[in-house]
């Protein structure tokens, strides 16, 4: 019988740390781009950042949020224990998903990044989108 629960526990011991990388990386924070791929030169674009992390709680939530075009951040959110993030639609959603929306004047050929970050597991990395200019 020891010999079982040996093999029991090793055999656990493998499955978590098989699912360790898995889980960890689904509780990063998210973020997507939606905006135009192209655009007259002056216009001004609606640049929408969609964000998913796994959690929204006082511990576990996302603690920022950039817009980056090249090169040079043109927005940031910043959010604490006592200042979460609101979900899209419903009034708790998890796993949380919500937008942000932002306006910009395209002069030339932009390249947009997005990131947005867990306070406890961190990034799932930047997200990129171009915007060529019609002249």
């Amino acid at each position: 019988m020891n010999e079982r629960k040996t093999g029991f526990w090793a055999v656990l011991l493998l499955v978590v740390l098989f699912l360790s990388p898995h889980v960890a990386s689904a509780n990063q924070a998210g973020a997507t781009i939606e905006a135009p791929e192209s655009a007259a030169k002056g216009s001004e674009i609606t640049i929408r950042v969609k964000v998913t992390h796994s959690a929204n709680a006082m511990f576990h939530h996302v603690e920022w949020v950039y817009v980056m075009v090249n090169g040079n951040e043109i927005a940031r959110w910043s959010y604490s224990t006592f200042d979460l993030p609101k979900p899209d639609g419903k009034l708790s959603s998890i796993p949380l998903v919500f937008t942000k929306e932002i306006k910009y004047t395209v002069n030339n050929r932009s390249e947009i990044k997005a990131e947005a970050s867990c306070n406890i597991h961190g990034s799932a990395g930047p997200a990129t989108a171009l915007v060529s200019v019609k002249e």
